[in-house]
């Protein structure tokens, strides 16, 4: 028996073959306009990790000389050969070829890349600004005019929660500022684009020096770090006949020359010729690339501990606080009596324990005066040297460690330090009741009476009064960008224009 034969065109035709036509158009139809929908948000948003749109094509190329840099150290690190190591001794720190002098090749005068035009005179420019204008560089309460400087980049974060965080830190330095009568600087600019990453702060913090001249302290307080003591002030009759003060311990920079000795998160100069002329030693070790790249090498051959990375300006103030003893460390204080420079791993647990046990004005490991969060990189997630979502957690706590000593003045405070929602402390405000002077900001019974009270309330009636608030708190402060001294005649070297940035209370808060 002889089969019947089969042909396609049997089965793909009549309805069956229209259904089947019109699925593959619309899936053609789908997949075009996937590609065209991908194309726009690359366009607009920027490729992230997904694609190389010519926007991002410079950052791309950084990376990618930065690894190549980087790949070229090693390779000269494992080619070379030293009498250390055929003797059998440690040569991994031994990364610069024997003919390579650091002095003449880091010397500012012989550099082609330095902060602006040297300046010799300063003290004498400035004492004539202050002959005319006297009482300029102190405050109303009679303290040293101070100005603190912060800054972060210009372009939004690649993690969006980094922007959120950078906010709340500006909020925590406003804040102190406020309370202590300090003027604020925050940057936003990039003054010298040779001058990048941990080395941006040095051109701003020169253009504010000569810009200035009323000023007696520039403050520089990186964005990852937070103020944890409200009420803690800087002793400033402790550093009256130094130039800069930074937090470091002398055995550890003189004797054991570790690259951990001090700190640059957080530190104070003066406005002085000796400032401008460290600045300008300091420099020279920061532009990017071939300079970078060989006193990263240096420093790591010369600091105990020190890993296998371009150049940073800690290592370098370390350097030259070394290198030429006799000419900086006269000056140079280094602060350890209290936490300019606090690290956030070893305090940040601690701080309900704190609240329980101490009261704020101590300024060291019982109520830390600044919590500094190194290795966390909100901006960029996860590529710190700690999880995004461990940094997030912990700069939420130390941002309302501090907070509540703000909003107690005003009768409130923050449950628990992992919320952003605040409650009525018992009583009102404390602000009605003492003086400013007796006034003590958050301690633990006042801490465990606002949890009591939260605890009574049912969880979406507590998130109205959150709200409210909030609302309340947004409605009774405001921002203001004031402008200073536009009165005082145009100093040398200066403008006359002061930014700052300050909270003003319009009416007393119930």
């Amino acid at each position: 028996m002889k089969m019947a034969g089969w042909s396609p065109s049997q089965v793909l035709s009549g309805p069956r073959a229209r259904r089947i036509q019109k699925s593959l158009y619309n899936l053609q139809m789908t997949v075009i306009c996937m590609f065209v929908t991908v194309v726009m948000l690359r366009g607009m948003l920027g490729a992230g990790k997904f694609g190389t749109p010519n926007q991002d094509l410079d950052e791309i190329r950084n990376h990618l000389a930065h690894r190549d840099r980087s790949t070229r150290t090693m390779m000269e690190f494992t080619g070379s050969k030293t009498d250390d190591e055929a003797e059998g001794g440690d040569s991994s720190r031994w990364l610069l070829q024997k003919d390579f002098d650091p002095v003449k090749y880091f010397d500012p005068e012989t550099v082609h890349h330095t902060l602006g035009e040297h300046i010799s005179d300063w003290d004498e420019q400035r004492a004539a600004f202050m002959a005319k204008n006297k009482g300029a560089n102190q405050t109303n309460s009679g303290k040293a005019r101070t100005l603190l400087v912060s800054g972060s980049q210009p372009k939004p974060c690649d993690n969006p929660m980094g922007d959120y965080f950078l906010l709340k830190n500006l909020k925590n330095k406003v804040d102190y500022c406020r309370l202590h009568d300090i003027d604020i600087f925050y940057n936003m600019a990039h003054m010298d684009l040779k001058m990048s990453g941990f080395w941006a702060k040095l051109p701003l913090l020169r253009k504010l020096l000569l810009s200035h001249p009323d000023v007696e302290w520039i403050w520089w307080m990186d964005s990852d770090a937070f103020f944890t003591d409200m009420k803690f002030e800087l002793p400033m009759e402790n550093y009256e006949n130094y130039n800069m003060v930074v937090h470091g311990w002398y055995n550890m920079i003189y004797e054991k020359k570790s690259w951990i000795g001090l700190n640059t998160g957080s530190f104070l100069i003066r406005n002085c010729q000796w400032t401008l002329d460290i600045l300008d030693a300091w420099a020279p070790f920061g532009p990017n690339g071939k300079p970078r790249t060989e006193a990263g090498k240096l420093f790591t051959k010369y600091l105990q501990g020190r890993p296998e990375f371009e150049a940073d300006d800690q290592s370098a103030l370390i350097y030259l606080l070394l290198s030429q003893r006799e000419k900086w460390s006269e000056k140079t204080y280094l602060e350890s009596s209290f936490f300019l420079h606090g690290y956030w791993v070893i305090l940040v647990e601690n701080f309900e324990k704190m609240m329980d046990k101490y009261h704020p004005g101590l300024g060291d490991e019982r109520w830390p005066f600044v919590t500094h969060f190194v290795g966390c990189k909100p901006c960029h997630g996860s590529s710190g040297d700690y999880s995004a979502e461990r940094c997030a957690k912990q700069m939420e706590r130390a941002f309302n460690f501090a907070d509540n000593q703000v909003l107690e003045a005003y009768g409130y405070v923050h449950p628990n330090l992992h919320t952003t929602a605040v409650t009525k402390l018992p009583g009102g405000s404390s602000s009605k009741t003492k003086s400013s002077a007796d006034q003590p900001i958050l301690r633990g019974g006042h801490l465990q009476q606002a949890r009591e009270r939260q605890s009574s309330c049912f969880a979406r009636m507590f998130a109205c009064q959150a709200s409210l608030v909030h609302g309340e708190l947004a409605g009774k402060f405001r921002m203001i960008f004031a402008i200073r001294g536009a009165e005082r005649p145009a100093p040398p070297q200066a403008t006359r224009v002061r930014h700052i940035i300050y909270y003003r209370s319009f009416s007393e808060l119930n």
